[in-house]
């Protein structure tokens, strides 16, 4: 059995169908599934079981000698949420649990970091684990992810195998659900199709042009195939970058979804809200050389390629991945 948690969620869905159509079946699918906006990520895929995500522990003692491996992606990611206890227990403390039992039972783990953890990027983005301590997050989700980072890397007792994926800005099908929080081109699509313009945060920063912030953006399916990658490395655990390596500005991805349509683009810009503007991030780029370095060696979409397949593939027809 392979395990998934956060199932009925964004990447872990699609990583779910990318194991599927690598003929992985004998699926353990975690997570709040009470949500009706979030069961058509889930309803088509092939698994074994689904186990509610507050009795996944006690799950998992009692079957731990039929699981292989442990996919932990289940998190609150809502970067606008101020509430720390709500990251304390869903992405600190159960994700120490999760860990605490795969040392226990001798499983290998991949968990979801973020790149939220690198802050305002002062430090750069580098996967090298001397730097986690000095990192400052921009906001309490940020924090979780990176609480849990130097947690791991203090720990004595660690899985024999894991990876924790710093996952930069993600994109693609299966993102129906997250309201606010869904890609840039989820909501580029949908402004075309309702109004025939894209409306862009204005820049709040004098070296930063409307448009010209930059984020290293990366394909859901892309990211798919690097967990897949791990599952059969099982080796060099660690802290890993998981972006395309290539920053890109907001007007780039814009764009990119009019192309994907078939239309000339119509950009116009908006004030970042007041919420999140102190927190915002103008420049993130994966430095993917650590993850290069072990092996891994196929590729990632471009900006354009990975849009195009998401608005044509899926967004068009509404499909689910």
């Amino acid at each position: 059995m392979i395990v998934v948690t956060g199932a009925a969620g964004f990447i872990a869905s699609g990583l779910v169908q990318k194991l599927n159509e690598e003929g992985f079946v004998d699926l353990i699918l975690v997570d709040d599934f009470t949500r009706e906006d979030r069961k058509t990520n889930f309803i088509d895929k092939q698994y074994t079981a689904l186990v509610d995500r507050a009795n996944f522990i006690e799950w998992l003692h009692a079957n731990e000698n039929q699981v292989q491996f442990i996919f932990h992606l289940g998190a609150r990611t809502d970067t606008t949420e101020f509430d720390q206890s709500i990251f304390d227990e869903l992405n600190l403390n159960y994700s120490k649990a999760v860990w605490n039992a795969c040392v226990e039972h001798g499983l290998p783990l991949v968990y979801a970091s973020s790149a939220a953890t690198y802050g305002d990027g002062a430090l750069g983005y580098d996967d090298r684990h001397d730097i986690v301590d000095q990192l400052k997050p921009l906001n309490p989700y940020g924090d979780s992810k990176n609480d849990f980072d130097k947690w791991a890397l203090q720990q004595e007792k660690q899985p024999y195998f894991w990876a924790g994926l710093k996952f930069f800005n993600v994109y693609g099908p299966n993102e129906f659900h997250k309201g606010r929080m869904a890609s840039v081109v989820f909501h580029s699509f949908n402004q075309i199709q309702a109004k025939g313009e894209v409306k862009l945060f204005r820049s709040h920063r004098e070296d930063y042009s409307d448009g010209g912030q930059m984020r290293d953006f990366v394909y859901v399916k892309d990211v798919a195939k690097v967990c897949y990658f791990l599952m059969h490395h099982r080796k060099d655990s660690g802290l890993y970058n998981l972006g395309s390596g290539k920053a890109r500005t907001f007007k780039d991805l814009a764009t990119a979804t009019f192309h994907a349509l078939g239309k000339e683009a119509k950009i116009d810009f908006i004030d970042t809200p007041i919420d999140i503007r102190d927190k915002y991030q103008y420049f993130t780029e994966a430095n993917m050389k650590k993850l290069l370095d072990i092996g891994y060696d196929q590729g990632f979409h471009s900006l354009e390629e990975g849009v195009d397949d998401y608005v044509k593939n899926h967004l068009l027809p509404g499909r689910y991945w």
